[in-house]
């Protein structure tokens, strides 16, 4: 690996675009599954238990493909085969969900049978599932090429173009409908949305595939799968030592597990808050096509809004990303993340009292600051417990309180929402989807108390 030429900006640029559009995808999907699974007639539970999708593909099918990826031996490299199949196949997934209905009819059409109604949800879930899958698929050989094709002095600056085409497709994917609609007067559909962000990944990871080259022969591939089935073997070991490499590292993973807690009871919910709570749309999963018709309007502008604070949310979160780390240089990891973290309790409760659209923007952006944190700070106090040749079985380990607590939320968060019913008139009741961002707060309070028991040289 020492031959390995240094990279120029164009190089780094080439390498980051295909993350651009693996963030692009996955921010449609965040932003647009609830009103597509809500029309297709999902309760808060049922869109729960969809979105379940994220943490179960997370925990399983990054490290196995992870694995498979080190021993793969091809002509076109060890790690481009998941990043063009992962993003290929989500793209079709992209494109086939929100047309789930049409595809439910033309089943029915073609098997001569009549399917039962909930036909196009389930291939709406299914989709979902594919989606995540195929985006954990090309996400974690992504990663695991930096050290394939940079050479060592530059995966930081590697990974810094990374974190940059994350902000940047965030933004990107929750600011084009709107910017459309407030420029021009067009309002882009939801299935135009799902086909922009599937041309986006699909074209992005083919242009990095073809233009970064994994300088790797057969020989050294072999090397490198031994290397990696000795890895393997130690990673039970590791798995054991885990917790054993201090007591700082217990209260790290359950600091960790609150932050998560809190951050998907707004990643989740939040467009659900934004149709239903600030812009007064009752749940319309058996409304009739009166009712439907009625409220057409609002659901848009609801998700637009939502689409909005998203890319609000994420601008700040890039804008105040480095400055994060630099007052953590400063000051230390442990201070400036309790303030970040409080930053964002304040936010969540804000928007758990307040339908003023304009509040809701600017708490959005307040948010943000306390993501910035979340995305880096932990992992940097994790990092000094870290024993040099376990990076990748610690990091795998503790991604687990970063996935398992996405379950809790969309099961035990889910089914407590969908029992905060009241009547919203005219026969249509509504939801508290506020209460999803209290049930935040009191995590990341949690977590800020148990940041600051911390000890941090």
């Amino acid at each position: 690996m020492s031959d390995l030429k240094k990279f120029g900006t164009l190089q780094f640029l080439n390498f980051a675009l295909g993350f651009f559009g693996l963030q692009f995808a996955w921010q449609m999907r965040i932003i647009l599954s609830g009103p597509v699974t809500e029309n297709l007639g999902a309760s808060p539970f049922l869109y729960g238990l969809i979105w379940l999708a994220g943490p179960f593909t997370g925990m399983v099918v990054q490290p196995l493909v992870g694995a498979l990826s080190d021993k793969t031996v091809s002509r076109f490299g060890r790690r481009r085969p998941y990043l063009l199949g992962g993003a290929l196949i989500a793209s079709l997934a992209l494109w086939i969900f929100p047309n789930s209905q049409n595809v439910a009819i033309a089943l029915e059409s073609s098997l001569g049978i009549e399917l039962p109604i909930w036909s196009a949800l389930c291939v709406a879930a299914i989709m979902i599932w594919v989606i995540d899958a195929c985006i954990n698929v090309a996400q974690g050989p992504y990663r695991a090429l930096i050290p394939d094709v940079v050479p060592q002095e530059q995966h930081a600056m590697a990974n810094s173009y990374i974190s940059l085409s994350i902000g940047l497709g965030s933004v990107v994917a929750a600011a084009t409908a709107p910017f459309l609609k407030w420029a021009f007067g067009y309002q882009m559909s939801i299935p135009a949305q799902f086909v922009m962000a599937a041309t986006a990944f699909s074209l992005a990871m083919i242009w990095t595939c073809f233009t970064i080259k994994e300088h790797q022969t057969r020989k050294e591939n072999l090397k490198e799968a031994a290397v990696a089935n000795i890895k393997e073997d130690n990673f039970l070991d590791s798995m054991k030592n885990f917790f054993l490499m201090s007591p700082e590292v217990s209260k790290i993973c359950l600091m960790q597990f609150f932050t998560w807690m809190s951050t998907m009871c707004m990643l989740i919910f939040f467009t659900q808050y934004s149709v239903h709570t600030l812009f007064g749309v009752p749940d319309l999963t058996s409304a009739s096509e009166t009712a439907r018709h009625t409220f057409e309007d609002a659901v848009v502008n609801g998700t637009n809004f939502s689409s909005i604070c998203f890319a609000i949310f994420n601008l700040i979160c890039f804008l105040v990303a480095i400055p994060i780390g630099a007052l953590a240089e400063k000051f230390g990891n442990k201070k400036v993340h309790i303030i970040s973290l409080l930053s964002m309790v304040a936010a969540y409760l804000g928007m758990a009292f307040t339908v003023n659209t304009v509040y809701v923007a600017i708490l959005m952006g307040l948010a943000g600051i306390g993501w910035a944190s979340i995305c880096a700070l932990p992992f940097a106090m994790l990092s000094k417990y870290i024993k040099k040749g376990t990076e990748g079985s610690v990091m795998g380990i503790f991604n687990i309180f970063i996935a398992g607590p996405q379950v809790f939320v969309c099961t035990l968060v889910a089914w407590f929402i969908s029992k905060c019913v009241f009547d919203a008139g005219e026969g249509l009741v509504n939801y508290h989807w506020e209460y999803a961002f209290l049930i935040g707060a009191v995590c990341l309070l949690c977590a800020a108390f148990i940041t600051r028991t911390i000890k941090e040289d």
